[in-house]
């Protein structure tokens, strides 16, 4: 006869089937694993931590695999898909994504993002920002500088200031090439623009098709709004920052780089002197038209 130092029983036969048959709470056993424990509290941290199990530790369930498990996490508890945690409340789970770098969330909208620019772009719409920047050509309101610039080289403002004609006007004030790369220029710093038209000879079969990058649109009109973008035009604009280098097509795109203060661009005061010059010269064709 075997004694079980465990729940201080005499047994005969195997130590497992003693474990397996006996009602003590000394005994806690795992049977998939042949495993004992000493309390119930550790066989369920062995479920929970085990690879071996698709184990729900709030509803007391096991599953089938890992994605019967995840289905019900999503269904039925507050539950992070990207780190595979579950929380005991939605304020839990909210807490997580705000505070875990996995994620890229607004806690005011509840909302996740794809990555960080995508939740700096929306921290930086007029959800969240006034518009208190005035288009001097149309009298609309903007969120920053950059947006109003946007606006204007979309041909969005009624003074009929256009994208060409920021870069005219960055060309002409731009002489010391502080917010402008020279080798991304044509002869004696003319920007050359090219304008692309797609015809229904752009349908694929399937979709319209960009023949630059091979983008589909559905539609004509939003392949041409496409083409008509700065997406395939010279990047001539450049941040002087440090270790950065990023360049641009179009001068809202650097504008929104520099507001976002990625890198310390703007402490260079021949920087902050030329974009002064330039967004003081667009403003004032905004008004002269």
């Amino acid at each position: 006869m075997n004694f079980c130092p465990d729940c201080g029983h005499h047994f005969w036969g195997n130590w497992w089937n003693h474990v397996e048959d006996s009602n003590s709470p000394d005994h806690n056993p795992c049977l998939d694993c042949q495993e004992d424990f000493a309390s119930w509290f550790g066989l369920k941290e062995h479920w929970v931590q085990s690879p071996n199990h698709d184990y729900c530790q709030y509803c007391d369930e096991h599953f089938n695999d890992d994605y019967d498990l995840e289905v019900h996490n999503e269904q039925c508890h507050p539950f992070c898909a990207r780190c595979n945690k579950v929380f005991k409340n939605d304020h839990g789970l909210s807490e997580h994504r705000r505070q875990s770098p996995n994620h890229h969330f607004c806690v005011p909208c509840g909302r996740e993002f794809s990555s960080a620019n995508s939740l700096e772009q929306h921290l930086m719409s007029s959800i969240h920002r006034e518009k208190n920047v005035k288009c001097p050509g149309c009298d609309s309101k903007f969120v920053s500088h950059s947006a109003m610039v946007l606006h204007c080289e979309n041909g969005g403002c009624r003074s009929g200031v256009n994208r060409n004609m920021v870069n005219g006007l960055v060309r002409q004030y731009d002489t010391g090439h502080a917010i402008t790369d020279p080798s991304r220029m044509i002869g004696n710093g003319s920007e050359e623009t090219t304008t692309y038209l797609a015809s229904e000879a752009s349908w694929n079969g399937y979709k319209y098709e960009c023949y630059l990058c091979h983008g589909e649109f559905s539609d004509l009109k939003a392949l041409n709004q496409h083409l008509a973008s700065p997406k395939h035009q010279q990047k001539i604009y450049i941040c002087r920052g440090p270790s950065c280098g990023i360049q641009f097509a179009a001068l809202s795109g650097l504008m929104q780089h520099m507001e976002s203060q990625r890198c310390d661009v703007m402490k260079f005061k021949i920087v902050q002197n030329a974009m002064d010059r330039v967004f003081n010269q667009v403003q004032g064709r905004l008004t002269y038209y």
